[in-house]
């Protein structure tokens, strides 16, 4: 018997994590551009990946706590489900994309280029616009985080499925070792098959990537809705991944014998994370919070155009005047907020209008 599924209250511990790893990403992207590489201070900045793996998690995790009673149930088609997810994601990234190209245009009409301008082949963006350049299809320019968008697609398109499957599991504990087995298999056709840790592959094979911890995410959403572990224990899991992942950070990943032995025990504290503050109920959901990881979508696929724009401006700026060290640091740290501002307009006017307008046609019943 399917069991009742709790309602998901926004603004708690999973929400904060969210706009967290929003945040941890666009310091990763923008690392680069600081005056000094920020690797230097310590190798935790060149970690962005594990933020796009909490992402990639949680994203199987949210789907399975807000949709599967709906596709045991039958209220929702995969076609339909499907349709709905892309329209989510598809319309923004295409005027994220479509700003993208209008900038890069003009710059070039002007008689200058982009920061970067090698990231702008205009030969890889109908794949991009497409959002299959993750399957396959060499791309790694343009708006760079979202090869993740393409790889979920396909994860959207199979989720009913994989939620079915894990609900024949009838103990919960099972079903994050289930997980963790996918997750080696996947690891082993990454290192066999395309040469590299997970981790580490090409954008072009992102869905190789993002299945596996999608599917982590849907067997710990289907855990969580058969009230496993208790609250102690997600208590302790909570903790104890935190605690875990800041213990595996000091770690020099490329100096390990095996990329794995760094890997994996960030990929558990990560799981252990989800889990817990998952399971643990939200007694005292905050607004800001929850405000802060709606604005996260929009963060995640803006940061990029703005960074074109304001990173372009500031290096042109101090090749044409001495600026010391310490403005260059103000300068660059004026960026995040830069980026967040512009997140909050494209999510306040863009973003949530055309939702408003397009998701109740997609729930219509055919």
């Amino acid at each position: 018997m399917e069991p009742p599924q709790r309602e998901v209250v926004r603004g708690g511990a999973l929400d904060f994590l969210r706009f967290l790893a929003s945040l941890l990403i666009v310091v990763y992207h923008y690392g680069a551009e600081s005056p000094i590489r920020l690797e230097r201070f310590h190798q935790v900045f060149s970690r962005g990946f594990l933020a796009t793996d909490f992402f990639l998690m949680l994203s199987g995790y949210v789907l399975g706590r807000a949709y599967g009673g709906s596709v045991i149930r039958g209220r929702i088609g995969t076609l339909r489900f499907w349709a709905r997810r892309a329209a989510r994601v598809w319309p923004g990234h295409l005027i994220v994309l479509a700003m993208l190209a209008a900038l890069v245009l003009l710059l070039n009409l002007a008689g200058t280029d982009a920061h970067k301008p090698s990231r702008f082949a205009w030969d890889q963006l109908p794949v991009q616009a497409l959002l299959i350049h993750a399957w396959g299809f060499p791309s790694d320019g343009w708006n760079l985080p979202s090869w993740s968008l393409s790889a979920l697609i396909v994860c959207y398109a199979l989720f009913p499925f994989f939620w079915r499957t894990v609900s024949r599991v009838r103990h919960a504990w099972l079903l994050p070792l289930r997980a963790a087995a996918i997750l080696g298999v996947f690891e082993i056709i990454a290192r066999q098959v395309f040469h590299h840790a997970l981790p580490d592959l090409q954008f072009q094979f992102g869905v190789v990537r993002a299945l596996p911890l999608f599917i982590l995410g849907v067997c710990l959403a289907r855990a969580v809705d058969m009230r496993w572990p208790s609250e102690a224990m997600a208590r302790a899991l909570l903790w104890g991944g935190i605690a875990l992942l800041v213990v595996t950070q000091p770690l020099d990943r490329y100096a390990l014998p095996d990329e794995w032995l760094f890997d994996a025990p960030s990929l558990t504290a990560i799981g252990m994370i989800v889990l817990g503050a998952g399971r643990l109920p939200v007694k005292h959901p905050r607004r800001w919070i929850e405000e802060g990881a709606k604005l996260s979508f929009a963060l995640f696929i803006t940061h990029i155009f703005v960074g074109v724009i304001y990173w372009s401006a500031v290096h042109r700026l101090i090749e044409t005047v001495p600026i010391g060290i310490g403005w260059q640091w103000l300068m660059w740290v004026a960026g995040f907020p830069i980026a967040y501002g512009f997140a909050w307009l494209f999510h306040t006017f863009v973003d949530q209008p055309i939702q408003a307008r397009l998701q109740p046609l997609l729930r219509k019943q055919p």
